[in-house]
């Protein structure tokens, strides 16, 4: 490797303007802050603050989605390689064999625990070359001030990390499985599976400084986005039916089911009288006793009653001019079998089924 590759620039980071405004007042708030409440707690009796909670700083509040940054890692990585760092000096003394071993046994400590958090090594040597303050203090350093600063500043990230709209403690939200089995939503049976991700982080060799659902989440948004970019050009109008058959709040029960059993459909609109739309109804919902939230045995059919009384409201509707792939998350991985189409004043002017989006896309595939 030539030292004009060794030494040129990195790739930009990916954080916009506001993501580095705000990870520079987060690390500004939670040093201050933390200092604070560490002085006013434990006053002078002790070293009330530690060098190494600039580098959980910049952690915590720059890149609080980092599986270093989380809680567990903070505080056990800290506590641990504090602990072990005094462990060193106790045994051999402000040396320098007792700083390798105390971050080499810190850094082997946190693989073990599964808490690796890089300021954990900064803190193993504070113990052993923190002088006579840190020393008097034995293991209770591990304590106070340690795990003492990295509580604090734990809470100040939990604090204003969630107030500026980030996730911390950062957890991968699972998606639902809308029909309750064991099974994959649809989207994640087809392309890269799970194993396959599995597989190719395996094969670096070395740990990558990413949550390993946070990278799944990435790959799956790179391929809405790619086919987002495939089915771009296909609009909603472009695929649903316009003469669509509907029913109003007052139609009898048993007027909708026989229109669904005429035109061998599964679901209804509902809309006013003015064609705004209001709500839809489908098989189930004339099966479902909302006034008994018990389930039945064997259900039976609502027969008397308007469809007022049965219809799910509000409704998810598209819009005519929408793309086509906005809507194959609902379709797939939602549980919608049936989006009515409105327009701007919510008036129904078409439907889209499972079925219209299947052909869509197979049709797209054929060209």
């Amino acid at each position: 490797m030539s030292l004009s590759k060794l030494f040129s620039l990195p790739a930009a980071l990916s954080a916009g303007r506001r993501e580095i405004a705000l990870g520079t007042l987060g690390v500004a708030v939670g040093l201050g802050c933390t200092e604070w409440i560490s002085r006013q707690v434990l006053g002078a009796v002790v070293p009330w603050f530690i060098i190494p909670m600039g580098a959980s700083a910049v952690l915590l509040f720059c890149v609080p989605a980092s599986p270093l940054a989380q809680p567990w890692p903070s505080i056990a990585g800290n506590l641990v390689s504090a602990l072990v760092g005094v462990a060193c000096y106790r045994w051999l003394g402000e040396t320098g064999a007792a700083l390798a071993l105390a971050g080499c046994l810190a850094v082997g400590a946190m693989f073990l625990l599964r808490c690796l958090h890089p300021p954990g090594g900064a803190v193993a040597l504070t113990a052993v070359l923190g002088g006579a303050p840190v020393h008097e203090l034995g293991y209770a350093f591990a304590l106070l001030p340690v795990t003492a600063n990295t509580v604090a500043m734990l809470v100040l990230a939990f604090l204003f990390n969630n107030a500026v709209g980030r996730r911390y403690p950062h957890l991968v939200q699972a998606r639902s499985q809308p029909h309750g089995t064991l099974d994959p939503v649809p989207s994640q049976r087809v392309g890269f599976i799970a194993a396959d991700l599995d597989a190719a982080l395996a094969s670096f060799g070395e740990v990558l400084d990413v949550d390993r659902d946070d990278l799944e989440e990435i790959m799956v948004r790179a391929q809405m986005n790619a086919r987002r970019r495939q089915w771009g050009a296909v609009r909603c109008a472009d695929i649903m039916a316009r003469d669509v058959v509907s029913v109003t709040p007052q139609t009898p029960v048993l007027e909708a089911w026989a229109l669904l059993a005429r035109h061998r459909i599964k679901a209804l609109p509902v809309v006013e009288a003015d064609a705004r739309l209001v709500g839809i109804v489908s098989v189930p919902d004339f099966f479902i006793d909302r006034t008994n939230p018990a389930p039945q045995p064997v259900p039976r059919m609502r027969s008397v009653g308007v469809i007022a009384q049965i219809m799910s409201a509000p409704v998810r509707s598209a819009r005519p001019g929408q793309a086509l792939a906005d809507l194959v998350g609902a379709f797939s991985d939602g549980g919608v079998h049936h989006m009515p189409v409105a327009d701007d004043e919510e008036r129904l002017v078409g439907m889209i089924t499972q079925s219209d989006v299947v052909a869509a896309l197979f049709a797209g595939e054929r060209r």
